[in-house]
């Protein structure tokens, strides 16, 4: 190990304590195949701390009501928690106004949401969509149902080798006939910590609005909208310790104020006659029907969790684990890592000489380390790199050196049984 990152390794044990985190964590203190579980797939899903599950099922057991719809005490009360989980979300990414939080079931429904209300109404035969090569499926697949229904095209920015964006590819492919880019924050798979700020930047200058799929960053980097001056932003609850079923996005109410709604119901209108109906205004258009309720609860305990904590504290403590594992993993005969940025947050992404990933995962599993194989929902990046799938290893905040450790010695022996084997 190098004396750089055995100096990172001593620096950020000391300041973060992550048993005291794993404590607050009941599935955590699970064992499996007799060992000591270590989570490493929090980049699929997070696990949620005592908390956050306290507090839906304080939701159900003392107040819950339907909200918005009633005067009686439990409506109220519920109403209240509700809204304050809004006001939450809106400091947690530094909104101006809480009309610009809209409740959405994940990340996925916040982009489709933005592409049928916001894009596809402005979208004339011929106009562009601006992505990257790093997206996940759900930055991808909505803007090709958009071509097809539009006549757009979809233009994709390339990455180099070490799976990093590069700007001058972003200004090449930006012209008079962009309408929106749309770019993960972070990449799910290599962990790239994206450009994200220069994007917004260069597309601004060109009068063109920008999504950001924030579901990989909000986890582990601070997240301040205004700063970043991206139109839309998107996060969802269970990838920051949070329910399922619940995300957040974030939109400029200028913008929102001018779209139609996603989807019809109740709640998202002001008057209704069969003649017509007046829409509410947002974020009520945009909340269609009896929202999850409990969830967006949830999500606001999990957000008051996160605070608790120092966020750029957080981030160097997964930084540096992450420094840590890519050194540690690279050492080890016959593993391949998969992209190599500078700037990496939450995961790596590696393949091994002789296994297929799925089974690096399943030996892995016998050993009570749980981490995810599979194309990540990132196939057009598997085909870049010439892989059909990778082991990834995700971290979360209950995460230490202790387990980068075991994960290397789980490696070590799958590396040896498949030589042998060979």
């Amino acid at each position: 190990m190098s004396k750089d990152i055995d100096m990172a390794v001593a620096t950020a044990a000391k300041a973060f304590d992550v048993e005291s985190v794993r404590a607050d964590f009941p599935v955590l203190q699970r064992r499996l195949q007799d060992k000591r579980l270590i989570y490493l797939d929090s980049a699929a899903s997070a696990q949620k701390p005592q908390a956050v599950i306290d507090a839906e099922m304080d939701c159900y057991r003392r107040y819950y009501a339907n909200v918005h719809r009633g005067l009686h005490t439990l409506s109220q009360e519920c109403t209240r928690e509700f809204e304050a989980a809004r006001s939450k979300a809106k400091e947690f990414i530094n909104a101006p106004d809480s009309r610009e939080i809209i409740f959405v079931r994940g990340t996925t429904e916040a982009i489709n949401l933005v592409a049928s209300s916001f894009l596809a109404p402005r979208l004339e035969p011929g106009d562009e969509i601006l992505i990257t090569h790093l997206e996940h499926h759900s930055n991808i697949v909505p803007w090709q149902l958009l071509e097809q229904r539009c006549g757009a095209k979809l233009r994709v920015v390339p990455i180099n080798d070490q799976g990093e964006i590069e700007l001058d590819s972003v200004a090449e492919l930006m012209n008079e006939r962009t309408k929106l880019v749309s770019v993960s924050h972070v990449s799910n798979t290599l962990g790239t910590v994206n450009p994200v700020s220069d994007i917004v930047t260069m597309a601004k200058g060109r009068g063109i609005p920008v999504l950001v799929d924030g579901a990989q960053a909000a986890p582990h980097l601070p997240i301040d909208v205004q700063q970043l001056e991206a139109d839309f932003y998107a996060f969802s609850g269970h990838k920051v310790y949070g329910p399922t079923g619940i995300g957040v996005l974030y939109g400029r109410y200028d913008l929102l104020a001018q779209m139609q709604p996603y989807q019809g119901g109740g709640d998202m209108i002001k008057r209704v006659s069969f003649g017509g109906t007046e829409f509410a205004e947002p974020p009520a258009r945009f909340e269609a029907g009896t929202p999850n309720i409990a969830g967006a609860i949830g999500l606001g305990a999990a957000i008051d969790y996160l605070n608790s904590f120092d966020r750029r504290q957080v981030a160097e403590h997964e930084e540096a684990l992450l420094e840590y594992a890519v050194e540690r993993i690279a050492q080890i005969e016959g593993v391949s890592l998969i992209g190599k940025p500078d700037k990496r947050a939450g995961a790596i992404s590696f393949v091994m000489a002789g296994p297929h990933p799925n089974d690096v995962a399943m030996l892995l599993d016998e050993q009570g380390i749980a981490v995810r194989a599979g194309h990540h929902c990132t196939q057009p990046l598997m085909e870049s790199y010439g892989v059909p799938a990778t082991v990834r290893a995700s971290v979360g905040l209950y995460n230490g050196y202790e387990d980068i450790d075991q994960l290397v010695v789980g490696l070590g022996k799958i590396s040896r049984m498949f030589a042998n084997i060979q």
